[in-house]
């Protein structure tokens, strides 16, 4: 009975490992796609407040693209708000964590401005580029690199430290 369970939980383990490394692929093309939108909503279907904070933080990125390519007013007021506070959450819970600020970063550069979601661009900026060269996930790090390239809030200066 305990290598059943032993083997279960390996097996879960390897499956939830999979989902992320999934999800932080799609994550950066769910931006100008409803179809991926929905596709990483559905992966994240059993994530709620209590769950992992990375896990949160990508749930919460993804309903604040829900919002974006909902038609109505009302769901897309719903779904940012929620959105925003699952990354809130998500922050709260692991500051030092450099996958969670960028996630937040991410968004906060999407998000409308009439929104007034952009009051951590710079902190999140700046933890970026002190802590980039302690991520050892190869993907993450190419995921984050990525995305700082194509980023607005770094300079030409900044993004030179990163190559």
């Amino acid at each position: 009975m305990k290598y059943l369970f032993f083997i279960a939980l390996c097996f879960t383990f390897a499956a939830n490992s999979q989902d992320l490394k999934e999800i932080r692929l799609l994550y950066p093309q769910a931006v100008e796609s409803a179809e991926i939108t929905s596709k990483l909503d559905g992966m994240l279907t059993g994530v709620n407040a209590s769950d992992k904070t990375v896990s949160k933080a990508y749930k919460g990125a993804v309903l604040t693209l829900k919002a974006k390519f909902s038609k109505k007013k009302s769901e897309k007021k719903d779904f940012f708000k929620e959105g925003v506070s699952l990354i809130e959450d998500a922050v709260k819970a692991d500051p030092s964590n450099i996958e969670i600020r960028y996630i937040r970063m991410s968004v906060q550069e999407n998000s409308p401005k009439f929104l007034g979601y952009h009051k951590n661009i710079e902190e999140d900026k700046m933890f970026i580029s002190k802590n980039f060269a302690t991520i050892n996930s190869k993907e993450l790090k190419k995921i984050v690199k990525d995305f700082v390239m194509e980023s607005e809030n770094f300079s030409e200066k900044e993004i030179a430290e990163f190559r």
